[in-house]
């Protein structure tokens, strides 16, 4: 297997980079980058620290992510399952990056910056959502922003409806819970509760 082990051997096989990708990428949010973070119900965050990396998804109806500013997000920790990988992360490592999706549209956003987790009362009631409050608030200073081109977007046929699977198609949780602790684990149980924990625990 050929590996490569330096930067310039890497840039040997790659023409120089698109002009347009470098003049696109700028330090702060405009109005029209701004269209796309309120369009998007969906969002990838990445984070790294101690434990190692994160890529989590995080979404609710679209603007759920918030500009204050040019250079200020704000984002909404709902309920999960509690591992907390993002949010340790970010406790000893502020850095995060963003990628925006929004269903239909090919182009997606990237935001790069830095993150405080805030707990101040008043914000976390103005995300309130069904009465349940976010137990955090992500406050994120901006520092790189630009668009991604759709062709991997295109490549992948990510919205062509005719793409889609039926989820039976694939193991479920369960079954791959019941898998991997050989059997200890009651997988149809879990897979049978799910509905209705996702209704009890959304907010």
């Amino acid at each position: 297997m050929a590996i490569i082990r330096t930067i310039a051997e890497l840039e040997a096989l790659y023409d120089d980079a698109v002009p347009a990708s470098l003049t696109k990428e700028i330090d702060h949010l405009t109005d029209l980058h701004r269209a796309y973070v309120e369009a998007s119900p969906f969002v990838l965050v990445a984070t790294s620290g101690p434990g190692g990396l994160d890529c989590s998804p995080r979404g609710d109806p679209a603007g759920f992510v918030r500009v204050v500013g040019e250079r200020t997000l704000m984002m909404p920790d709902r309920r999960g399952n509690n591992r907390l990988d993002t949010l340790r992360n970010l406790v000893v490592d502020p850095r995060i990056a963003l990628l925006f999706l929004v269903p239909g549209v090919g182009i997606t956003l990237r935001v790069n910056g830095t993150t405080q987790i805030s707990t101040e009362p008043d914000l976390r009631a103005s995300f309130v959502v069904a009465g349940k409050l976010p137990a955090t608030v992500m406050v994120i200073t901006v520092s790189s922003v630009y668009t991604q081109c759709p062709k991997a977007l295109i490549r992948s046929k990510l919205w062509d409806p005719e793409q889609f699977r039926n989820p039976g198609e694939l193991p479920s949780v369960g079954q791959i819970m019941q898998a991997i602790t050989a059997g200890e684990f009651d997988g149809k149980a879990y897979d049978d509760a799910y509905p209705a924990r996702v209704r009890d625990t959304i907010y």
